[in-house]
């Protein structure tokens, strides 16, 4: 029996992993139900490895390329690509993402508005990355947790892990030598009057946000990258950021209403890389930073082999 502390996006993909190789396992969670405090319920949801080449290291495409494919199993995921794009006067935001990036196509604003014609006239050119996906992060969480429970696994709520763990998915409830806390904000809009299918990245020198569709006229749009341990509301500077973005997309998001606002600490280590450790009797699998939908599945991988094959340092 394999005993995994943490029911979020990190001990549930673990837990998968183990079950489809043949192990009895146990999940503790110590919230009252699932998804309830796992920060990936902030999360955008992106399968996008190269698109987050352009602020993290190689290892990330390695290691993502993958999801979307692992994903496909278990939720409905949308494959239509990452559409990169930036004001006129951000133009420089464009060369600099399309330099430290790769499997994409440059694309006219003609282009653009073949792709999403809601931003029609918006932009002269932009990015596509034709290879890349997303999905609905809180559906991902309950699908995974019902194919885990359909695979055998016990999932045991409002429970403490107090007693002997084979791995730990506890974020930054870990506390972890150098990990820290990186916050993600995000809002939720509901804009019936405009239609955009696919992941929108709008480049921004302070600040880069993202528009990924929820269906039914629904959107997620966030912001990627504060450095914070506030584990409070949005801030009114963040959330005018936010519903600017989404303007500067489309005017129709002028109607929109603001159904949900939100924010959380993202586990990461200095290089925001994630880790798999074994420390104190363990295993602790931590630090999926702002990738966790995108690398829970090979990290996961891992842990699973080094947990059966009995490796200890």
């Amino acid at each position: 029996m394999i005993t995994i502390a943490g029911g979020g996006l990190a001990g549930l993909s673990c837990a998968y992993e183990l079950l489809r190789r043949g192990a009895r396992v146990t999940v503790l969670e110590r919230a009252p139900a699932l998804g309830t405090s796992s920060v990936s319920r902030f999360a955008g949801g992106m399968l996008a490895p190269w698109c987050e080449r352009e602020s993290a290291e190689e290892q990330v495409v390695t290691l993502g390329r993958r999801a979307v494919d692992w994903w496909d199993q278990i939720t409905p995921v949308t494959r239509r690509g990452t559409l990169v794009v930036a004001p006129s006067r951000d133009r420089a935001e464009l060369t600099r993402f399309a330099r430290r990036t790769s499997a994409y196509q440059e694309v006219s604003g003609e282009v653009v508005a073949e792709l999403e014609p809601a931003l029609a006239g918006r932009f002269s050119q932009g990015l596509f990355f034709d290879q890349e996906a997303h999905l609905d992060p809180r559906r991902a969480v309950l699908d995974l947790a019902a194919k885990v429970q359909e695979l055998g696994a016990e999932i045991r709520l409002n429970s403490e892990a107090t007693g002997p763990v084979d791995l730990d998915c506890t974020g930054m409830a870990a506390a972890r030598p150098q990990l820290r806390p990186v916050r993600g904000e995000m809002a939720y809009l509901r804009c019936p009057g405009v239609d955009i299918t696919r992941t929108i990245r709008l480049l921004h020198p302070r600040m880069p946000l993202y528009l990924v569709p929820r269906g039914d006229g629904i959107y997620m749009i966030g912001a990627t990258m504060i450095e914070s341990d506030s584990n409070g509301p949005v801030t009114l500077r963040s959330l005018m950021e936010m519903l600017g973005a989404a303007y500067a997309l489309s005017p129709g998001f002028a109607e929109a209403e603001i159904l949900e606002t939100g924010a959380g600490l993202r586990p990461a280590f200095p290089d925001n890389l994630p880790r798999l450790e074994e420390a104190e009797g363990r295993f602790f699998l931590n630090g999926l930073y702002r990738h966790g939908f995108l690398l829970a599945p090979a990290m996961a991988e891992a842990a699973a082999d080094r947990l059966l094959s009995g490796e200890r340092s």
